[in-house]
């Protein structure tokens, strides 16, 4: 996942506080986990995508759709 340039810079704190602390959270149909928070840093939101054991992480980006919806 960091071996691409546009998600070279997510940080793992980043990445971790938005595990811990959602501002939003969703599961998908195939039971992966949601997870959304404001990087104030960037700016812009960040979608972190966990696998069905709610630990695993399986991606982040962020997420040039989401507006912050609750």
């Amino acid at each position: 996942m960091r071996q691409r340039p546009d998600r070279a810079k997510i940080k793992m704190a980043w990445i971790q506080e938005t595990i811990e602390n959602p501002i939003r959270m969703e599961t998908q149909a195939d039971r992966r986990i949601r997870k959304w928070k404001k990087i104030e840093e960037e700016d812009k939101y960040l979608r972190v995508v966990l696998l069905p054991d709610g630990e695993t992480v399986h991606n982040a980006f962020f997420d040039r759709n989401f507006k912050g919806e609750i």
